[in-house]
């Protein structure tokens, strides 16, 4: 355990709730072997799974036979895969080939019984690298427990020393619901709805990438014309803590993954991720690039060791009479709890249940730019209380704020989202988190036909006038061209010997470059990222990908004393998903400069 102070905090428990009179009463937890099957029940649910493969091919509950699609191959309905290749390495001959480049389903060659008695039953299906194909040792399992409506599943992911190079782009758990029963999805409070189905994802007309459709013949009319697309799906990992789907036949049932705790995945509290999805499929995501790039993959040189545990996520089955979704949820969301932790209003704050070892620890505010960081590691010790009193983090800055546009919050969405074209809504989006609606970055050359955005600082309004999303110009005929905004500004006095910083925090970056020029925009840039990001958080309907910080130095000499003008440039422009999104941009000048933050002052005042 951590405890200290810094800068609203909240904790969730996940337990099962039954005590242990009633425990005393519920069945036990069965295992049964059937030659290429292994069975695991406990009177409430009864999980199949092929043997040594470990793939999840059935899931009986409350009368249905099972809840996974039957139609699908065995392999294909409750599964673990990854996608992964090799570096600067030709693997064409490699008996892997098909798969290495792709997701990679993990088929165990030995089933193992790690626990086995009444109230417990933990099974593993191991995988032993054998010299060929994905070039690390996988153990899945998979845990019931007594009186649980439902069950845990975890991986441990191992590499011995002297294995194959390596790069994992994703890691996951993956089921396909039935087809004909799930049709009612729910992510959050306010993200739920009657999903269309995968027929109907076949017969819509496709749109700028595979994952985006427009429904033109979907079987419930109320879709036609609205847009799906399974990135419209993600959250944030601080706030994926359950997401599932409802069947109304022929009595509610909800399947649903629940996350424990969050110190196994990737990326942060802030890296977005897919949940579920049109299929119906449901996912929990352990590694990804997605909203990231291949920077959040994990690569392997050398031949180095390496182990880590992914998971456990719980599988969580409930019942009601029919209409009773509302219900189903609310009683999901109650199995939960969550590992982020967020100091409370004193600054105070606590993390419990950490693993022993060396950590860094780091930390960042709402409202403030830029990350802090603990200067010496922390060392935590089995049954350890570590209290590191007060820590103080100074944020960078040279001087007063000469002006700045949005929030430091890590995010665009206080910036302008517009409206999508008619014809390509999804109407779950219609009263928030617009920004997930589909093809809003076409809407900039629409907005801006003849040139671009120019913000003028104190008459325009950021979160009216400052586009979400900095992308590339359409020219039409699938021509795409880069786009340079104009920031406008006046200054009363210049400091033309002192140096004035301007303060440019990204959300998002793919596959861009930022150029910043000062008074000339036909000048060689002062200041530029170079090719940055792969978050393609624009496309997916995210807003907001990496975090970026910028601190670039304009001397005073380039400045004039009036009418000012910075271009913003996104240089890159060859298609429509390369772009930018800003977080907040400040002017400093210097601190000895006192008379101009007067000025500046009584500026503002006016």
């Amino acid at each position: 355990m951590a405890s200290g102070k810094a800068d609203d905090g909240f904790f969730f428990h996940l337990g099962i709730s039954e005590t242990s009179q009633e425990l005393s009463h519920a069945s036990r937890v069965h295992l049964q072997l059937h030659g290429h099957q292994v069975v695991m029940s406990n009177g409430l649910v009864t999980v199949t799974f092929s043997n040594p493969a470990g793939m999840v091919t059935g899931i009986q509950y409350d009368g249905m036979k099972n809840v996974l699609e039957t139609a699908n191959k065995e392999d294909n309905r409750g599964y673990w895969d990854v996608y992964w290749d090799r570096p600067f390495t030709n693997i064409t001959n490699d008996k892997q080939s098909s798969d290495s480049r792709h997701a990679f389903k993990l088929p165990g060659t030995k089933l193992e019984v790690i626990v086995q008695n009444d109230n417990q039953v933990e099974i593993a299906f191991v995988t032993l690298w054998n010299g060929a194909g994905f070039p690390l040792n996988v153990d899945k399992r998979y845990i019931m427990l007594r009186g649980s409506s439902g069950f845990y599943s975890y991986a441990i992911f191992e590499r011995s020393k002297g294995m194959p190079e390596v790069n994992i782009y994703q890691a996951r758990i993956a089921f396909k619901l039935q087809e004909n029963k799930f049709h009612y999805m729910a992510i959050s409070d306010k993200r739920q709805r009657v999903m269309p189905t995968a027929k109907d994802r076949r017969n819509a007309q496709p749109l700028d990438y595979p994952e985006a459709v427009r429904f033109s013949r979907p079987g419930n009319p109320s879709l036609k014309g609205e847009v799906d697309d399974k990135y419209q799906y993600s959250c944030d990992n601080k706030d994926n803590q359950v997401h599932g789907w409802i069947s109304d036949n022929p009595r509610s049932v909800g399947f649903w993954i629940i996350t424990p705790s969050n110190e196994f995945q990737t990326g942060g509290p802030l890296k977005q991720d897919l949940t579920s999805h049109v299929g119906p499929t449901v996912l929990s995501m352990f590694v990804s690039t997605h909203y990231a790039g291949k920077n959040l993959g994990m690569k392997f040189r050398n031949g180095e060791r390496w182990k880590k545990v992914f998971g456990p996520v719980f599988v969580y089955l409930n019942s009601a009479s029919n209409n009773h979704r509302s219900s189903l949820w609310h009683d999901a969301k109650s199995q939960g709890y969550q590992f982020w932790t967020q100091a409370d209003r004193k600054g105070n704050f606590m993390i419990k249940g950490i693993r022993p070892g060396l950590y860094n620890l780091f930390a960042w505010v709402p409202g403030v730019i830029g990350d802090y960081k603990y200067g010496p590691s922390v060392k935590v010790a089995s049954g350890s209380n570590i209290r590191l009193s007060n820590l103080v983090y100074e944020p960078p800055r040279t001087g007063p704020t000469l002006w700045e546009i949005g929030t430091p919050d890590r995010v665009a969405a206080e910036f302008f989202v517009p409206d999508p074209k008619p014809a390509l809504e999804n109407h779950l989006y219609d009263r928030f988190d617009k920004f997930r609606q589909y093809g809003l970055w076409n809407r900039y050359a629409e907005i801006y036909p003849r040139q671009d955005l120019v913000y003028t600082v104190g008459v325009s309004n950021y979160s009216r006038d400052w586009f979400f999303a900095h992308v590339t110009r359409h020219e039409g005929d699938g021509k795409y061209t880069a786009a340079t905004w104009k920031v406008l500004f006046e200054i009363k006095a210049v400091n033309r010997a002192g140096n004035y910083t301007l303060r440019v925090a990204l959300a998002s970056a793919n596959e861009a470059e930022l150029q910043v020029r000062v008074n000339d925009e036909s000048g060689p840039p002062i200041f530029s990222t170079g090719l940055i990001g792969k978050d393609n958080a624009i496309a997916r309907h995210g807003i907001h990908g990496l975090y970026w910080l910028y601190g670039i130095v304009i001397p005073g000499f380039q400045l004039y004393e009036g009418r000012n003008t910075i271009f913003l440039t996104q240089s890159r422009g060859s298609g429509p998903f390369k772009g930018l999104m800003y977080d907040y941009i400040r002017l400093e000048t210097t601190w000895v400069d006192t008379r101009q933050y007067r000025l500046r002052k009584q500026y503002n005042t006016h």
